[in-house]
């Protein structure tokens, strides 16, 4: 029996042994648990973050040294600001170019032949003209209207009569009335041209976009 009680205390020693040298090998495998280099390049590690290694960017290192994960350092206010404005402006960019390939997908089922394209594009350019044409034609009328006016009264100053005010409030209307279709005339025969413009560059794409598809391209 004592030697049964021997063998059973040995053994409990052994084991109590184990369990010890197992939990001092465990702290040890996880003893560097974060790695980062300070200013002078020098490595350190420790088992949990510092502000140091928040500044500086670290490691995540497990028990057998090899990097599982990488943390850039903290960023300035400065550097958040411009990396915010840089991911704005990169997603903008985009969500512009989502929309304009949704555009190019809607344009070409839309117009399965560049003849039914053209005629689309040259309708709105023959819209935009039509519209410069109407304003030119009030314009004339209107210019004629002032022509009238001013004729009256020249006709009073040079037989020595005193021009109405009614007739110089109507002259100083029709003036502002043939200036602003003048202006507005301008602006249409503008959009005429960025229209046409456009037109031709639209044109260019949707053969473009056929091509790609032709070839396969996307």
């Amino acid at each position: 029996m004592r030697a049964v009680r021997f063998i059973l205390a040995g053994a409990v020693l052994v084991m109590a042994t184990s369990a010890a040298m197992a939990q001092k090998n465990d702290r040890n495998n996880n003893a560097y648990r974060y790695r980062w280099k300070d200013a002078s390049g020098q490595s350190n590690f420790s088992d949990s973050l510092t502000s140091e290694a928040l500044k500086a960017g670290y490691d995540v290192v497990n028990a057998q040294g090899t990097v599982v994960r990488h943390v850039d350092r903290q960023l300035t206010p400065d550097e958040k600001a411009a990396a915010k404005k840089l991911a704005d402006q990169q997603a903008a960019a985009k969500a512009l170019a989502d929309q304009r390939q949704r555009d190019d997908a809607q344009m070409l089922n839309a117009y399965p032949t560049e003849q039914a394209f053209t005629a689309a594009k040259q309708s709105q350019v023959d819209n935009v003209h039509q519209a410069a044409e109407t304003t030119r034609f009030s314009l004339q009328g209107q210019e004629k209207a002032l022509a009238d006016l001013l004729t009256r009264a020249g006709d009073l100053e040079r037989a020595k009569q005193p021009v109405p005010p009614y007739l110089t409030t109507r002259i100083a209307e029709q003036r502002n009335t043939v200036s602003g279709l003048r202006a507005t005339l301008q602006r249409q025969q503008a959009a005429e041209v960025t229209a046409k413009a456009a037109m031709a560059a639209d044109i260019q794409r949707y053969r473009q976009l056929r091509a790609a598809n032709a070839n396969g391209g996307g």
